[in-house]
């Protein structure tokens, strides 16, 4: 049975074979690719042109040890980072399940928020945010209860392929008709004390909320009972899958610097306002005929970044709480009412928010940044305290920038208190 199997595993394409690699790398690609490419690097494009683009490059490059932690520690010792966390101590775990409740909700919510707003674009008829909202999370929760999750996240990842395919050709198609500014249209600068609550917000979900490895480690985990994955396999699915993100968000910079950036255009605060914006900024572009094509595809791309989302965070509040509790299995029922819980207190938030799409994923991406350096702390030294396998190590080069990143994530929280707060 293993040579056929092994046997199989030579046979057929080698585009076949790289498909077969992929997993939860590529899943958590699809989850990033959200709010911080399709809100964050558009604003930041439409706003400032390219001068961000170093900024979102490196907030991506100093994150990455803490998303690897998942791939670390989950193939060396067959758990997930919450397992590790509460071998630490209870505390740490305790530390985690608290801001994992509070991101949880707020993220989803905002996820929620911006699948409805793109669903009323091409809907016939118009329907407010709530209502929608509520259809949506309703076939969420018809999906992941009875079980489709699998399924979905096969065509979330052909979903993912043409929204790729089709941002680059929008942005090679920009390119070549050129910057919609004025030649001698003067930039608005970033580096100023006014722009840093909007710097925040950019860096917030780039290329995800950090608390996201959390989710990623327990998909390894999952795959490692169900086949083979050795370090090499695993890092190369990682990898392929952050630095798609990397690369894709400075893809979306480029089409709000090119199209946007310049044109005297504000934009929409309301959810379907600024559908209407990113679906005209390809049909600016690609032509008419790719209108509602663009709408569908950014539709299923966000739909499917949200049930990753109401699926990976009530498993990993469902391993903490079972953990804290002295359980490590998890039931499906437990599975199922954290799940409830979220969805409640998530619909509840986009009812208070109503069609405020921006200041809702702005007040996302803010608390998301405002936790990342206590969940990039924790996968430190959770990976710099267990026994890692020597594949995945990584050695000085990787330790270095673990430490750069996290000297940059506490920093930079301290000049946003001192600018929120105290300025």
């Amino acid at each position: 049975m293993q040579q056929n199997q092994h046997a199989s595993s030579h046979s057929g394409s080698p585009f076949a074979k790289i498909i077969q690699l992929l997993g939860p790398g590529v899943l958590m690609a699809t989850a990033a690719v959200g709010g911080s490419h399709l809100v964050a690097s558009t604003q930041a494009g439409a706003k400032f042109g390219w001068q961000l683009a170093v900024l979102i490059f490196l907030v991506n490059v100093l994150k990455y040890p803490f998303f690897r932690a998942a791939v670390s520690y989950t193939i060396s010792t067959k758990e997930t980072l919450q397992f590790g966390y509460f071998q630490m101590g209870k505390g740490y775990l305790a530390t985690s399940f608290i801001l994992n409740n509070v991101a949880a909700v707020v993220n989803s919510a905002a996820l929620l928020m911006f699948s409805a707003s793109l669903m009323g674009y091409f809907l016939p008829v118009s329907l407010p945010i709530p209502w929608l909202a509520g259809i949506i999370l309703l076939v969420i929760l018809v999906v992941l209860i009875a079980g489709h999750f699998v399924l979905l996240n096969k065509a979330a990842k052909l979903i993912m392929a043409v929204l790729v395919l089709t941002t680059l050709t929008a942005a090679c198609m920009a390119w070549y008709q050129g910057p919609v500014a004025p030649i001698d249209y003067i930039s608005p600068s970033p580096w100023t004390l006014a722009t840093i609550g909007f710097l925040v917000v950019t860096m917030g979900w780039m290329p995800a909320p950090i608390e996201i490895s959390c989710i990623t480690s327990l998909w390894y985990k999952q795959q490692c009972r169900s086949q083979e994955v050795t370090a090499k396999s695993a890092l190369f699915d990682f990898n392929l899958g952050y630095i798609t993100t990397l690369l894709l968000a400075l893809v979306f910079l480029a089409l709000g610097a090119l199209v946007l950036h310049g044109s005297g255009e504000q934009l929409a605060n309301g959810g379907i306002g600024f559908s209407h914006q990113l679906v005209n900024l390809y049909a600016h572009t690609m032509g008419e005929w790719s209108r509602y094509l663009i709408a569908i595809v950014a539709f299923l791309c966000i739909f499917g970044s949200a049930i990753t989302v109401y699926d990976g965070y009530s498993r990993a509040l469902a391993e903490g709480f079972s953990l804290l509790k002295g359980k490590k299995q998890v039931s499906n029922a437990l599975f199922v009412r954290w799940l409830l819980l979220v969805a409640i207190a998530s619909f509840t938030i986009v009812l208070f928010f109503q069609s405020a799409l921006l200041p809702m994923l702005g007040f996302a991406m803010t608390l998301a940044f405002i936790t990342t350096p206590m969940f990039a702390w924790l996968n430190h030294k959770l990976v710099y305290s267990a026994e890692i396998q020597t594949e995945l190590k990584g050695g000085f080069g990787l330790r270095l920038l673990s430490y750069a990143g996290l000297l940059y994530l506490f920093g930079f929280l301290l000049v946003f208190i001192v600018w929120k707060w105290f300025l």
